[in-house]
């Protein structure tokens, strides 16, 4: 496999004005240096708190929102440089569902005129005929039916919009999807129908996603790759199982600390996090996490950690090598020398 998205030091800073003549006095860092490759077949899961950044990096990527430096590599194709009529050809390749099925969609647009619309306006069919049978053929995918075609928006669930939004994605042959939590607004019993749904769709259509969520469980049971955001930076990058397993970031400890268990046999240890996710506007100096962080040091305070790869694919922006279990700092992290491989 190779990677098909490559995301390099991406920036999206939005603009604080004030006074009379709006001068631009600060900005809110939404996303603030954050760098990762996805490769061609795979799901890369984007996880944190609300407000770190996960979906402005995902608009961003699709430049819904303009980036304010960073390149973002989509097969080779460098987004944030293109220009008007090199993005359009981009577009059908990159698409996105959107967290809000009751918002995505167009009320005063039935169904068939909605996927008749996406493929008119890319080109996809040449004929009416050609439309509705592509159409017919869409609803079949994500498991409606024709008489669907002629319905409202107003008319169906909100599982039932989501796989309407799901198919108008389709509808232009893409190769890359962002999932802006599609499952946030959904029941429990549907979004496992449509997690479901969206696993069988990539295997078939040889789909590659970058899947966006704050549900930890959600986020393991669909992604290869997990990276956890904090604050408009990634803080850790490892494959699913190592990061649930053996998570090497306080932040990313805490997290899992917080993943209900199903066993009503097993006991956990609460562990809370002290205060609040800092404001973007006023980012705290070194290490984001160190306000809230139990092992910090002044070392922290004073220097930002990078993002280093500890072992094989296991990446973590701290200082140190933590025993989460006995709750202490066990070394520093020599940044000088190589990585030990796992």
């Amino acid at each position: 496999m190779y990677n098909l998205l490559t995301v390099k030091d991406l920036k999206t800073w939005f603009p604080i004005k004030s006074g009379i003549i709006q001068r631009t006095k600060r900005y809110v860092k939404a996303v603030d240096g954050v760098s990762f490759d996805v490769q061609r077949g795979e799901t890369f899961g984007l996880v944190g708190e609300s407000g770190s950044g996960k979906t402005t990096t995902g608009r961003s990527i699709l430049r819904l929102i303009e980036p304010t430096s960073g390149d973002v590599i989509f097969d080779s194709v460098n987004v944030t440089k293109a220009g008007r009529s090199e993005l359009l050809k981009l577009r059908p390749r990159m698409q996105i569902i959107f967290q809000d099925p009751y918002a995505s969609l167009d009320p005063r647009q039935t169904v068939n005129s909605m996927l008749n619309e996406v493929m008119r306006v890319h080109g996809i069919v040449d004929t009416r005929a050609e439309a509705h049978g592509r159409a017919r053929e869409l609803l079949g995918v994500v498991g409606l039916s024709e008489e669907h075609l002629y319905r409202f928006p107003h008319e169906f669930s909100g599982g039932q919009r989501q796989r309407i939004a799901i198919a108008r994605v389709l509808a232009v042959n893409p190769e890359f999807i962002v999932l802006d939590e599609p499952t946030s607004f959904l029941d429990v019993s549907v979004q496992a129908q449509i997690l479901n749904l969206l696993k069988d769709l990539q295997t078939k259509l040889d789909l590659t996603y970058l899947f966006i969520t704050h549900n930890l469980a959600v986020v393991h049971h669909m992604s290869d790759r997990v990276g956890v955001m904090y604050l408009g930076i990634l803080v850790e990058v490892a494959d699913k199982n190592e990061i649930y397993d053996n998570p090497r970031h306080p932040y990313t400890f805490h997290l899992m600390a917080a993943i209900p268990v199903p066993d009503p046999e097993i006991q956990k240890k609460e562990i809370l996090l002290p205060g609040d996710v800092p404001s973007p506007v006023n980012i705290p100096s070194g290490c984001r996490f160190h306000p809230r962080c139990p092992y910090m040091t002044e070392k922290c305070v004073r220097e930002v950690p990078p993002l280093f790869e500890r072992t094989r694919g296991h990446l973590t922006a701290c200082h140190y090598e933590i025993d989460f279990q006995k709750g202490e700092r066990l070394y520093e992290i020599d940044y000088g020398s190589p990585a030990v491989k796992g």
